[in-house]
Protein backbone atom coordinates (compact mmCIF):
# COMPACT_ATOMS: atom_id res chain seq x y z
CA UNK A 1 0.00 0.00 0.00
CA UNK A 2 0.93 3.35 -0.72
CA UNK A 3 0.53 6.62 1.06
CA UNK A 4 0.70 10.36 1.50
CA UNK A 5 -0.03 13.10 4.24
CA UNK A 6 -0.93 15.92 2.61
CA UNK A 7 -1.29 18.61 4.91
CA UNK A 8 -2.11 22.54 4.71
CA UNK A 9 0.34 24.22 7.38
CA UNK A 10 -0.39 28.12 8.49
CA UNK A 11 1.79 30.26 11.05
CA UNK A 12 3.62 26.41 12.13
CA UNK A 13 -0.16 24.67 12.86
CA UNK A 14 -2.42 22.45 10.88
CA UNK A 15 -4.90 23.52 9.66
CA UNK A 16 -6.03 20.88 7.23
CA UNK A 17 -4.68 17.27 6.49
CA UNK A 18 -5.32 14.25 4.42
CA UNK A 19 -3.74 10.88 3.82
CA UNK A 20 -4.13 9.41 0.30
CA UNK A 21 -4.15 5.68 -0.04
CA UNK A 22 -3.23 4.10 -3.32
CA UNK A 23 -3.13 -0.05 -4.01
CA UNK A 24 -2.80 0.61 -7.81
CA UNK A 25 -0.40 -1.15 -10.02
CA UNK A 26 1.16 2.71 -10.74
CA UNK A 27 4.34 3.94 -10.74
CA UNK A 28 5.97 6.04 -7.81
CA UNK A 29 5.60 9.44 -9.97
CA UNK A 30 1.62 8.58 -11.04
CA UNK A 31 1.02 7.76 -7.37
CA UNK A 32 2.15 10.62 -5.97
CA UNK A 33 0.90 13.07 -8.95
CA UNK A 34 -2.27 11.35 -8.53
CA UNK A 35 -2.41 11.63 -4.58
CA UNK A 36 -1.52 15.35 -5.15
CA UNK A 37 -4.16 15.33 -7.15
CA UNK A 38 -6.78 14.17 -4.79
CA UNK A 39 -5.93 16.34 -1.96
CA UNK A 40 -6.09 19.23 -4.22
CA UNK A 41 -9.18 18.49 -5.21
CA UNK A 42 -10.44 17.61 -1.51
CA UNK A 43 -8.86 20.89 -0.44
CA UNK A 44 -10.37 23.23 -3.33
CA UNK A 45 -6.59 24.26 -4.20
CA UNK A 46 -5.28 24.53 -7.79
CA UNK A 47 -2.34 21.75 -8.28
CA UNK A 48 0.68 23.31 -7.05
CA UNK A 49 3.89 24.13 -9.75
CA UNK A 50 6.71 21.33 -8.87
CA UNK A 51 9.86 23.64 -9.07
CA UNK A 52 13.21 22.38 -9.35
CA UNK A 53 13.64 23.34 -5.87
CA UNK A 54 10.69 21.28 -4.64
CA UNK A 55 11.69 18.35 -6.62
CA UNK A 56 15.16 17.99 -5.15
CA UNK A 57 14.16 18.37 -1.93
CA UNK A 58 11.13 15.45 -2.85
CA UNK A 59 14.11 13.46 -3.64
CA UNK A 60 16.29 14.28 -0.63
CA UNK A 61 13.58 13.79 1.74
CA UNK A 62 10.30 12.16 0.68
CA UNK A 63 9.16 15.65 1.37
CA UNK A 64 7.75 18.02 -0.70
CA UNK A 65 6.39 21.79 0.61
CA UNK A 66 4.31 24.19 -2.15
CA UNK A 67 4.80 27.84 -0.79
CA UNK A 68 3.17 30.71 -2.71
CA UNK A 69 5.57 30.50 -5.25
CA UNK A 70 4.27 26.77 -6.32
CA UNK A 71 0.73 27.92 -6.93
CA UNK A 72 -0.56 30.23 -9.46
CA UNK A 73 -3.58 31.33 -7.68
CA UNK A 74 -2.76 33.63 -4.20
CA UNK A 75 -3.30 31.08 -0.91
CA UNK A 76 -4.23 31.55 2.11
CA UNK A 77 -1.69 29.47 4.16
CA UNK A 78 2.49 29.03 4.37
CA UNK A 79 2.70 25.85 2.50
CA UNK A 80 1.03 22.67 1.28
CA UNK A 81 3.32 19.73 2.30
CA UNK A 82 3.32 16.52 0.52
CA UNK A 83 4.81 13.23 2.78
CA UNK A 84 5.35 9.76 1.47
CA UNK A 85 4.15 7.45 4.89
CA UNK A 86 4.37 3.99 3.22
CA UNK A 87 5.62 2.63 -0.02
CA UNK A 88 4.99 -0.52 -1.58
CA UNK A 89 7.76 -2.89 -1.01
CA UNK A 90 8.67 -4.94 -4.12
Amino acid sequence: MFKLWVKIIKENRLIKDTIIEDATEDTRTHKIFNGLEEACKEFDLAKPIWLDSTIADFKRLNKARFTKDNFIEPIDFDYLELLVLEEDIL
